[in-house]
């Protein structure tokens, strides 16, 4: 097999990654619906809590969460910096 052959069925390869998912249309709805409209919530996946931290949450514990992960995110660039 030629290097350029390689290379092309490497990059169509590559190419499928960024490909829309066949089922593009579905819907579905997130098993949280509380925090729905706050900053951060996309669609068509709304507010994304893939361990669950805000199954039971109230409104005082998402501010909690969201102030301690912006604390350390801070914390994390001055330490690259």
């Amino acid at each position: 097999m030629s290097r350029s052959s390689l290379l092309y069925i490497m990059a169509l390869s590559t190419c499928s990654a960024f490909a829309p998912p066949r089922n593009a249309d579905a819907s579905f709805s997130t098993s949280l619906q509380a925090f729905e409209d706050e900053i951060g919530a996309q669609p068509p996946l709304g507010y994304f809590d893939p361990l669950g931290l805000l199954a039971d949450a109230d409104e005082d514990r998402f501010n909690r969460l969201r102030y301690v992960e912006i604390k350390h995110g801070r914390i994390s660039i001055m330490a690259v910096l």
